[in-house]
């Protein structure tokens, strides 16, 4: 029996197809505005590989933040929907419907530990990356922004941060039925890339193969994996790393591939692998190798290889029957009560 999981890393490639065919009207950041990025998770990791590639293509200074930690000018009043009243908001207990904006004074805390007013980094853009749009960590931050503009991304178009946006970009044929997030966070990357003018010809080319190819027994059996990446793909190999935990529950670890000789290498050894996305530093390869463990890295785009990491954590869960539309501990949304 094929999961969730496993038929929605299959449809990677048409549904990058269709993000990338929405890049040039989609209302993402413009040119030379200072952007700030944020998400949770999964989105937090997106975030940072946006962020890099924004710069190199030379488009403005975009920082990636988690949401709970984005040192960004809050107001101490909530902000007013950009779109009239916010539809009925989603806790752990059921719904509510969300107020009016008010003073934080009068209408109680923010439902997390933020507080407010912060007083951080002005942007022109906050852009906020989240599958729900439900997640309780996003929203306080984009309710108590300072008259920012905010764009989002989401696969609900009837989510609680649609009500919190000036502009909104929903990935709903991306939307996924597993709690582990694989083709929407792709296919929203696939989506600025081509927003940023990439050319994803070969990404496609590679994702394809990436799904047609056998996963490695070596792989499946491994103990221990490191991911690495550099500049954009350090985002790429935290998801990775990320993506072997929710699943499979491995442990992993994830660091730039330039830090890896500055104590990370001293784990390296038999059935533990070290997975490069991206080209690797010169010898790496042979210096893992050295210690008895295996190195994984080639030429494939960065988010075909992330595709093929999916497919392994997959796999290990399968076979240690394990569930991977369900993993451990997690939900499909953070959603924290007041």
């Amino acid at each position: 029996m094929t999961t969730h999981t496993e038929t929605e890393i299959a449809s990677q490639p048409e549904c990058w197809r269709r993000g990338i065919a929405m890049a040039a009207g989609a209302p993402l950041p413009r040119p030379g505005e200072r952007v700030a990025v944020v998400g949770c998770g999964t989105s937090w990791y997106i975030a940072q590989a946006y962020a890099v590639l924004r710069e190199r293509a030379g488009h403005g200074e975009t920082d990636a933040f988690p949401a709970s930690e984005a040192p960004i000018f809050a107001s101490s009043t909530t902000r007013e929907p950009a779109h009239g009243p916010l539809p009925a908001e989603p806790t752990e207990s059921g719904t509510r419907t969300a107020s009016p904006a008010a003073p934080a004074a009068s209408s109680g805390p923010p439902p997390t530990d933020r507080p407010s007013p912060v007083r951080g980094r002005a942007y022109d853009r906050v852009l906020a990356l989240t599958r729900s749009g439900t997640t309780t960590e996003v929203l306080t931050l984009l309710r108590h922004l300072d008259g920012t503009p905010v764009t989002v991304i989401t696969a609900d178009p009837d989510a609680p941060v649609i009500g919190l946006a000036d502009e909104a970009v929903v990935l709903d044929f991306a939307d996924e039925r597993s709690v582990v997030q694989t083709r929407f966070a792709t296919t929203q990357l696939a989506l600025l890339r081509a927003h940023l003018g990439e050319d994803l010809s070969r990404a496609l080319d590679d994702a394809g193969r990436a799904i047609r190819e056998p996963v490695e027994a070596t792989l499946r059996a491994a103990e221990q994996f490191t991911f690495l990446g550099r500049g954009w793909t350090c985002g790429l190999a935290h998801e990775a790393a990320l993506k072997m935990r929710e699943a499979s529950r491995a442990w992993t670890e994830a660091y730039p591939a330039m830090e890896y000789r500055h104590g990370p290498i001293s784990i390296a050894g038999p059935r533990r692998v070290t997975w490069m996305l991206g080209a690797a530093p010169k010898g790496l390869a042979a210096e893992v190798r050295a210690t008895g463990g295996a190195f994984v890295g080639g030429d494939d785009d960065p988010m075909a290889e992330l595709v093929r990491v999916q497919r392994v954590a997959v796999a290990r869960a399968l076979a240690l029957g394990l569930d991977p539309d369900r993993p451990l501990h997690l939900t499909r949304s953070v959603i924290l009560s007041a």
